[in-house]
Formats: C-alpha cells, structure tokens, sequence
C-alpha cells in the first residue's frame, strides 16, 4: 500500500466538535422575562391563567430534558475537550493519531493520521486494519494490536510497509493504548502511527560504522582484549586470537579466563594495580602470553583499567604489541626479553623500594605473593607492609643500610603478614644509582614449607631419642621387674594364704605387674614391644570392643560406629590395635565431662586420594583410615605438637600416666601406620590413623616355624600339673641378681642350672660341657657378646642346640640380625618364675 501525503483539511470540517453561542441563551432568556412582565401589566386575574400556561410549559420543557440527560441523549459540555492548549497539541503532533469508539468507528484523526493513511477528509478517514488489509508483512502486527485492544492492553510493533511500483518501503511504529483505567472502563481506544524510516537508516548506519570498526580492530597487527574483575576474558580480536591458536568462539562464554593465555605469575602483575576510587590507570608489563600448545611469546602489554567511586575495578582495555619479531632480529631487544623472563619467572619475588620501603616496581611473583598477603593492596605498595608488625623493623633496617649504600648486608628471615603463619627471608642489597626513587633491591623467598619440614625432621628426631631413651630405660626396668616378680614368687611359695605377711606379698605382686604394663607402654612407643601381627578386617575387630567402648566412656558419651563399604585388609595386632582404640576413647571420653559424642567411622583410601591429602610424611599408597573424633574441649594449639610424648599429660597428678597417646603413637608406627591429629579448643578433636592395605597373596607356608613356641600357642596350650624336669641348662644373664634368681627357680624344678654372666662365658662353658647342654636360655643385651652372635657360634658347632632367648625388646629387633630359618624360642621380660618354668618345659619338649 502506497501512503500519500495528504494536507490538514480546513477547520470547518472538523469532526465531533459542540456547536453553542451565548446569544441564543439570552434571546430565550429575554424572552421568558419579557413575557412575565407583559403578564404583569394585565392584573391578577387576567395575568393567571397565562402564568400558569407559562409555567406548566417551562415544567414540561424541564422534565423532558431530565428523561434525555438520564437516556444519554443530552449532555453536559466537557470544558476540557474544548481546551485549545490540548487541541493544539494533537492537531500539531508529528505522529498520526486516531481514537476508535468500540464498534472500530473512528470519531477522532489527527492531520498526521490523515496524511500518513492517504485520507482527504473525514469522510474517508479509515480504521489501522482497514488501512493496511491486503498486506500480510503488517497484518500480523496489526492483529496483535486489536486484540490487545480488546483485552484493554498496551502494545507496540514495528514494522515495514512495503512500497508498490518501485517506491522504497518504509518503517512505521504503531502503538495502542485504551482510553480508560481497565477493559470495562474503555469505551475508546488510541492509535498511533509514526514514520520511523530515517530513525532505521540512522541505526542501520551506526551498525555498519560499528561492524566496520570490529572488523578494523580485529585485524589490526597488534592484539586487543579485554578481562572484567573476576578475571574473565570478555573481549579478544581476531589476531590476538590468531597468536595463541585460540578459537574466538571461546571467548566471551566463560571458556577462558586471564591465566589461561599468560605465562606463569604474569596474571598476578595484572591484577596488582592499586585502586584510586575514580581514577584511571594505564601500566606497562612485559610478559609472555601461553599458546594452546604451551609455547609461549614475548608481548608488551598497555594495560588500561579505570575503577569506581567505590574503588572497584571495571572491564580492563589491553592492547598487546607481540616482541616475537623483536627478538628475532634485534639484538639488543632480544636482552631486554630474555632479562624480563628471568626476572618475571623466577620463583624468588623480587621488588625495588625507596628508602621508606615503598615498591617502585616487582616482577610477577612478589605480585602474586603481595596479594596472597593482603588483598587490599597493602603489601603492593610497601614492602613493609608483607611483614608483620613485630618485625617490621628488622626488615626497616636492613633498608636503611641499603640505602647507605653498605655491602653485605645479612639475610632477615621474619614472620609475613596474613591470616596463616608464613615466614619468608629476605635479601637485602644496595642501589648503584644515586638517584631518591630506588633505595635497594629486595629479594624474598618464602620458608614456610622449609620451616615446617625442619620442624617436622626436628620432632621426628625428637620423637627417636625420647623412643630410644625409653627403650633402653624399659630394657633395664624390666630386669629390674623381673628380679623383684622372681623374688616374689619364692615368696608366695614359701607363705600360706593365712600367713599375716601374705597380702603384703600380693600387693608387691599387683604393683610389680603395674610396673610390667607401663614398661610395655614405653616400649610401644619406642616401636620395640613385641606384636603378633595378623590380618585383620577392621570393622569385625571394631565391632567386637563395641561393648567394651561403651562400658568405659559412660552413658553421658553417645557411641556413633561407621564402617566404610568393603573395607580392606590389614595386618596388625589385634590386641594392639583394641589398646590404641580404648586408648583414644578414654581420652575422649575424659575431654567431654559433662557428656557428647563419639564417632569411629572407616572407610578405604586409594593412592591417589592419599596423594592429595598431602599428609607429611605419609607415602601415597593404599590405607585404611580410621577417624576417631569427639566433641570434646579440644586441644590447644601451643600442645599439640607434644601429645605423643611419654609421661606428658594434662591431667591432673593420679589421673593418667601421659602414656596413652604415646602407646597409641608407637603401636601405629610400629604397625607401618600414620597418625594425625586435627583439634579446635572448644570444638573437639579427631584423630586419623592410616594403617597400610594388606595385599592377600598366597604364601608358602614352611615345614616348620622359625620361631618355637609363640606366645599366641603358649596362650592356647593347657598348663600342666607337672612342671618339673630334667636336663642341663645354660643360663646367660649379664645381671647376676637376676641370673641367680633364675638359676634358683630352675633347679627348684630339677634342672640342673650352669651360669654364664656373658657370651663369652657362655661359650666356654659349653665347650668345658662337651656337648652336655641340652638347653640355652640367654639374654639378648649383654656386653662383649650378644644373643644373635651367641646363637650363630653356638650353632656352629651343634646346629640341634635349642635356645631361648628373654628380652625386653621386641622380637624382630633381633630376629633380623639372625641367619634366616633359624629357630628358637623367645620370652618376653618381664616374666614369672612360672612363666619361665613353662617355656623351658615346652621347648625342651619340642622335637
């Protein structure tokens, strides 16, 4: 359809407008005042019947016209549609405008609406979708804009009219609007028609301008991108993109983010800026950017950023000027890389500051480490400000002597700043230049890790002396418990139980058996206690000391087990592990006095999960984990380094020996586990035990044992009535008391008892014997020669010769020192008189 522009018509012809003049209101009203007074002038009685005509007539006129009023036939004059401000301003509206009544019928046009529709007056002004029928780019649109009409909405649309015969279309916005509050209100409705060709020209211009420049700015021969604060790359061109061997399609769409195109800490350089509220900054960096491929390339970076009112960074302008060429073909350029490489990439941060300590410039990694330290920025702009408070000074001063220019200044190793403890080392040197904005360079290495290993060898080795001080301290007790648990025996054989003396006899037994199990407890610490290891499934093992574990943490703690699924194998004690569970269970249970809860809960780690623990010291391998936590008051953190330490203890005097946590650390150590512990003061403590998976694989089984008469088997066999015998022994023990207590309780049974204080002795009173010895009991520790070297040169000349050894050590703490498949028996000190009486009867019985 073809839209004509068409001129106003005349005012004489405009539509719905009231007709009235004042003249023809006061004709009438002379009228009726001259006829009164006529009337009047005729008399009273004359004048009455005319009056009351007169009146009858006016009464009639009025009622009728109350009847048309309420019909809606006659009306009150709306003072408001006459006003000439309003009608000015439709009349002279550059859009078209139209009000429809709700039959569709137009009862209003403007000379716009007129012009733009192709009408010469109103007699054929016509409704929108009378306008554009026949014309189904705009039927669609006009459609929507009737019902919406109808539904007493707002709408607008858009669109394009095309032109006939040639005629360049255009583009017309089209609005509806109802005149009234709601859909029932409005009896009428607004159209509204604007030409808005020359406004889509004007945008399809600013388009093209825009699609042009792009193309210039991605083809440019240098890079543009752009990164918003949370380091996103919003923005890169073609050739940037090009460089990296990056697909555009990436960028914008979170597929790449600022460390994923610069090389090593270079990002950190970038995001190092010190905000100014309101200000715009522009930096200069070298750096290299990283290929997809892991190549990367030298660049120049023009890094623009402005911030907000509030300091907060916005969208980054970043223009790139590759150095590749340069370092090709410029010598001199190809230093000037190479030197920004290593400083940039060095792993120690380097920065040079004035003599107040401000940096006046760093390379990426002081970058990076100064906002790890403070993300406000502090530590970016003084050095000072990395360290923390107490040591401020000390690294103040080795500036100030930089700035003297004195030489060979030594190394400040201080605490840095931040929320974790972290310490770094600082090397201090002077400025050549004598110029005020460098005062002295300053290199930092952080410690932290280093510190923690020393501290970590330091225990460790602490942990071995105090281990071997308790070896060697349970190895003379249990001589010594072992004299005194003889000498009682003789004693209680010798006294009834109605002997007066008899009870105090028992009590020295009781303390001397104490005295035996915190020997035991040293001894597991310092990993020389002897374990019977088995393979065990760590949930049935769990499951059988259920009852016992909540005997004794009362009914004021909750018992809450969790076994993993399919947990592995391990081979430990199963004795010694229940002793290190009751253990960490009476802890617990003494940490929470007014009640709580414990949990042991199991589970399997593989390698890889093991490996990203990063526990210290622990291997990856495979591990069963066992988390032992309570709800306790926690350990605090100045202790918790010295919980596994024998004899230490919170408790107060009477409540606990310091050995629990000790036994604990020394059973699982000794098993080829790992402990740790995490607490909270307030907040309760868990302790993670890893015990090393056991793999199941078949085992040859030897015709027979290495070692005679376990104590697992002298725990399975039956005692005997009869516990005398007879034969020769050879008793080697380096301490005489003990030796003759021994040699005393033998020949009680009837053996006959030779006594040898060493190794060497023992030697020649097997040779003076001539083959009599029928037996060998000997101590493991003793002077001139040991157990191990008497049984390989007893051996050697009667390899039937059976031996028993007694210690106080373990039994592969010698067991490894031997020829392999040799047998003998062992007993651990300390022992009773019956104890020792039974094995030698047990061996000497063996075949």
């Amino acid at each position: 359809m073809t839209i004509n522009d068409h001129q106003a018509p005349p005012p004489a012809a405009e539509p719905g407008r009231r007709r009235g003049s004042i003249v023809l209101v006061l004709l009438v009203a002379g009228a009726i005042v001259a006829a009164a007074v006529a009337f009047m002038t005729l008399g009273r009685a004359e004048a009455q019947p005319y009056i009351l005509g007169l009146l009858a007539l006016l009464a009639m006129v009025g009622l009728f016209m109350l009847f048309a009023f309420a019909a809606g036939i006659v009306g009150f004059a709306d003072r408001a549609a006459d006003d000439p401000v309003l009608r000015a301003i439709s009349e002279g509206a550059f859009d078209g405008i139209a009000v429809t009544d709700s039959r569709g019928h137009v009862v209003y046009a403007n000379p716009a609406y007129l012009a733009l529709t192709g009408a010469a007056t109103m007699l054929d002004v016509r409704p929108v979708e009378r306008v554009f029928i026949g014309n189904p780019d705009v039927s669609e649109a006009v459609f929507r804009l009737l019902k919406a009409a109808r539904e007493g909405k707002r709408l607008q649309e858009e669109v394009r009219v095309a032109g006939a015969d040639g005629v360049q279309g255009r583009w017309m916005r089209m609005r509806v609007r109802p005149l009234g509050p709601g859909k029932r209100e409005a009896k009428q409705t607004v159209w509204s028609l604007a030409d808005i060709t020359r406004d889509r020209e004007h945008q399809e211009d600013v388009f093209q301008e825009l699609q042009h420049a792009i193309e210039y700015l991605d083809h440019a021969p240098c890079g543009f991108f752009s990164v918003d604060a949370a380091g996103n790359l919003v923005y890169v061109n073609a050739t940037l993109a090009n460089w990296l061997d990056h697909d555009l399609a990436e960028i914008g769409s979170g597929g790449l983010k600022l460390g994923d195109i610069v090389s090593g800490d270079g990002a950190a350089l970038l995001t190092s800026i010190v905000p100014e509220p309101g200000e715009v900054k522009t930096e200069v960096f070298d750096i290299d950017l990283k290929m997809r491929s892991g190549k990367t390339m030298p660049v120049r970076l023009y890094h623009k950023l402005a911030f907000g009112a509030d300091g907060a960074p916005g969208a980054s302008r970043t223009l790139v000027i590759s150095r590749a060429r340069d370092e090709r073909l410029d010598p001199q350029r190809a230093a000037e890389i190479r030197f920004m490489r290593f400083f940039d990439h060095t792993p120690m941060a380097i920065a040079t500051v004035d003599k107040s300590g401000a940096v006046v410039r760093a390379n990426a990694r002081f970058a990076k480490l100064a906002q790890s330290l403070d993300s406000s920025g502090g530590a970016a702009r003084s050095i000072l400000a990395a360290v923390s408070t107490r040591d401020r000074a000390t690294l103040g001063a080795a500036i100030d002597q930089a700035a003297q220019g004195q030489a060979d200044i030594a190394p400040v190793e201080v605490m840095l700043d931040g929320a974790k403890e972290r310490w770094g080392q600082f090397f201090v040197t002077a400025v050549a230049d004598d110029g005020d904005a460098e005062a002295a360079i300053v290199y930092l290495l952080e410690t932290t890790e280093r510190r923690a290993l020393e501290n970590q060898v330091n225990q460790a080795q602490k942990m071995d002396t105090i281990g071997q001080l308790a070896g060697g301290i349970a190895h003379d007790f249990n001589n010594v418990l072992s004299a005194i648990m003889m000498a009682n025996d003789f004693l209680l054989n010798a006294h009834k139980p109605t002997d007066p003396s008899f009870q105090d006899i028992m009590q020295i037994k009781q303390n001397a058996t104490r005295a035996a199990t915190l020997v035991r407890q040293l001894l597991a610490f310092s990993r020389k206690q002897t374990l019977r290891p088995q393979v065990l499934d760590l949930g049935e093992a769990l499951t059988d000391i259920d009852r016992l574990l909540k005997r004794l943490i009362g009914e004021k703690v909750s018992l809450e087990m969790q076994h993993g699924r399919d947990l592995w194998r391990v081979k430990a004690d199963v004795s010694q592990f229940e002793q290190v569970i009751v253990n960490l269970a009476v802890n617990a249970r003494d940490a929470m006095p007014d009640g709580g809860k414990l949990a042991i809960r199991t589970s399997n780690v593989p390698a890889a999960e093991a490996a990203q623990l990063a526990h210290k010291g622990m291997p990856a391998a495979d591990y069963v984990r066992i988390d032992v936590s309570d709800t306790g008051t926690g350990i605090p953190a100045d202790i918790v380094d010295k919980i596994f330490e024998p004899f230490f203890s919170t408790k107060d005097v009477g409540k606990g020996t310091g050995l629990g946590l000790s036994t604990v650390y020394g059973i699982i150590k000794q098993t080829g586990g790992f402990v740790y512990v995490d607490s909270e003061p307030g907040r309760g403590t868990t302790f993670h035990i890893f015990l090393p998976r056991h793999d199941a694989l078949p085992e040859a089984q030897p015709d027979a044992p290495a070692v005679i008469g376990s104590a697992a088997a002298a725990a399975s066999a039956k005692p005997r009535a009869d516990m005398t015998g007879q034969g020769t022994i050879l008793l080697v023990e380096d301490e005489e008391g003990l030796r003759s207590l021994n040699a005393r309780g033998l020949r009680s049974r009837g053996y006959h008892v030779i006594e040898a204080g060493n190794g060497i002795e023992a030697m020649e009173a097997l040779e003076a014997e001539n083959g009599g010895i029928d037996l060998v009991v000997s101590d493991v520790v003793m002077p001139e020669m040991d157990g191990p070297t008497l049984l390989k040169e007893m051996r050697a000349r009667n390899p039937d010769l059976k031996i028993i050894f007694v210690s106080g050590y373990a039994e592969d703490a010698f067991e490894k020192s031997l020829p392999e498949n040799e047998q003998f028996a062992f007993l651990a000190k300390p022992f009773a008189l019956s104890a020792l009486v039974a094995k030698v009867k047990e061996t000497m019985g063996a075949n």
